[in-house]
């Protein structure tokens, strides 16, 4: 186990990150960065994403910050998990190197500024118009985090597959020399989809929860007759749990992740998004049609 260096400002990241890169300039070596962007509440899921990080580089930077920009009224800013001590332990245990850990005003000196990234049309579909603006906020701190850190790599979840798709999209557009590595959704054994609000369920809903999963699974097996098929499969195995309140279900492009076609056939992603008493949980799936 190492301790972290948790440090709170910019500044300080730039020095020591340059430190570390003169280091390896000195030897006649290249020190490959990558950074785990989280909001913190640690989980298996994000231990994943630090380990996948420790495969593609030398230094893993995992940053740790609730991001006001992503959070509409009515939402749980105030009570979004945070536990950076908890943090710390964890991944000492996993031998990350930095933890970016800055404050609101850190961030945000002048408040929250008036510059933003719009997430474009895709950003208000499914999870943007759940929450609208919710994307804008998270492309402007992850470009924000990306031009801080300057990470040749950096690692999502795939269990946030909107999100995954705009900061792809992003960093292509707006030509990022970062590499955005996406690794597959981190599930109990019943599939539950691992997330830091699952703490806000109880007994009962944690067992609700676990048919958003079913349902992805009874599409997958009607897959083959068509999407029209796929999203019946899909809705009648989640319809059947009353403490289950379906916000959306849709197949979507990866390419575009724009609503397919009754008629298409070929590579697809599953959406799901529900409430569960006052929790609100996503998922995704891949799907072959047809």
């Amino acid at each position: 186990m190492t301790t972290p260096e948790v440090i709170s400002s910019i500044a300080e990241l730039h020095d020591r990150l340059g430190q570390e890169r003169d280091r390896a300039a000195l030897t006649g070596g290249d020190t490959r960065i990558v950074l785990v962007p989280t909001m913190g509440a640690l989980h298996a899921g994000h231990l994943a994403l630090v380990r996948r990080a420790h495969t593609l580089g030398d230094i893993v930077v995992v940053s740790i910050f609730v991001n006001p920009l992503q959070f509409g009224a009515g939402e749980d800013l105030d009570n979004y998990p945070r536990t950076l001590e908890a943090d710390l332990v964890t991944l000492g245990n996993e031998n990350v190197a930095f933890v970016f850990a800055p404050s609101a005003r850190e961030m945000y000196p002048s408040g929250e500024g008036d510059t933003r990234v719009a997430a474009g049309p895709v950003g208000s579909l499914y999870e943007g118009a759940a929450r609208p603006g919710h994307f804008d906020g998270m492309l402007t701190v992850v470009a924000k985090l990306l031009g801080i850190v300057t990470p040749d790599a950096a690692v999502f979840g795939q269990k946030d597959g909107q999100q995954a798709f705009l900061v792809q999209r992003m960093v292509a557009d707006l030509n990022v020399r970062t590499t955005i590595e996406v690794v597959n959704t981190v599930r109990e054994p019943s599939g539950l989809a691992l997330s830091s609000r699952n703490r806000y369920l109880d007994d009962a809903q944690h067992t609700a929860a676990q048919t958003l999963f079913a349902g992805l699974g009874a599409a997958l097996a009607a897959a083959q007759a068509g999407p029209d098929a796929a999203l019946a499969a899909a809705n009648a195995r989640i319809a059947a749990q009353p403490l289950v309140k379906l916000d959306y279900l849709v197949i979507v492009h990866p390419e575009t992740f724009l609503s397919v076609p009754g008629d298409y056939r070929g590579p697809a992603r599953m959406l799901v998004a529900a409430r569960i008493g006052t929790t609100r949980l996503i998922d995704n799936l891949s799907l072959t049609l047809g």
